[in-house]
């Protein structure tokens, strides 16, 4: 969880267009999925190295976290079958892949891909916590700017 909290502050001091986004969060049964998308450029060149992440105005990232609800306590981070679509205005829609990142006891999914000036992406994400029985849906929109 510390890990996590780093890459979110590392995240955070990219820059105001970061503060802006802000971080999403999705409440289902047991569980909070934290979601949030953003250009790659706002990441600084070492958290982009750190996790092989190709730095640009024209590349949009995607970041997801699932975190068991645990009384009186932050939450437990676990493990989770992710899967994401992105549509846009136009009705176009496109698979994000996402790949799992564990740093410590942070569990986190991250994906890359292109985006144009000013293209509205709407994602819908199906998450299954492991040892959960169901799955459960989250949605949020992002507008990217690339110039």
């Amino acid at each position: 969880m510390k890990r996590l909290v780093k890459f979110a502050a590392a995240l955070a001091l990219c820059g105001t267009t970061v503060l802006a986004i802000g971080e999403n969060a999705t409440h289902v049964p047991g569980y909070t999925i934290h979601h949030n998308a953003l250009t790659t450029d706002v990441l600084s060149p070492q958290v982009a190295k750190a996790y092989n992440i190709q730095r640009s105005k024209s590349r949009g990232m995607l970041n997801v976290s699932v975190i068991k609800d645990v009384p009186d306590h932050a939450g437990q981070p676990v493990k989770a079958t992710v899967t994401a679509t992105a549509t846009n205005l136009s009705g176009q829609s496109r698979e994000i892949p996402l790949r799992e990142v564990q740093d410590g006891n942070a569990i986190y999914y991250i994906g890359d891909f292109r985006v144009a000036n000013e293209e509205t992406l709407n994602f819908d994400l199906e998450v299954t916590p492991e040892g959960s029985p169901g799955t459960y849906s989250a949605k949020l929109s992002q507008q990217f700017f690339s110039y």
